[in-house]
């Protein structure tokens, strides 16, 4: 059993920057594929970026490609999504998930065991 938690969310302007954190306990991350989701209102729930056990693979969902970086420190058990030139669109709940099969690449979020409670983040324009 993996628990996650996830911290960094809060309110910020169109163009500025986030760092999202997901800790972990009960067992450690570098088991995992690991992956960011986020879900606006009314919105399906979505793939925003993913990352390989050991750290050297990632994936990006179009929308966020070339402005979030996700990346992982096993060391910590922790992993991150730097947010930068955040947009009023990206406004949502991010979720941490962790995958047993490794895959990070997934877009379906069936293929992933466990989640955090998510953290909000709002774009103001």
């Amino acid at each position: 059993q993996v628990h996650l938690v996830e911290s960094g969310g809060g309110l910020v302007q169109a163009g500025d920057s986030l760092r999202l954190s997901c800790g972990a306990s009960g067992r450690t991350l570098s088991s995992y594929g690991m992956g960011w989701f986020r879900q606006a209102p009314g919105k399906e729930r979505e793939f925003v970026a993913g990352i390989s056990r050991s750290g050297g693979g990632t994936s990006y969902a179009d929308p966020v490609k070339g402005r979030f970086t996700i990346s992982r420190d096993n060391a910590v058990n922790t992993v991150y999504l730097q947010m930068n030139s955040l947009k009023p669109e990206d406004t949502a709940v991010y979720y941490c998930a962790a995958a047993q099969s490794g895959t990070y690449t997934s877009r379906n979020r069936n293929a992933y065991n466990y989640w955090g409670q998510g953290t909000q983040v709002t774009v103001s324009s």
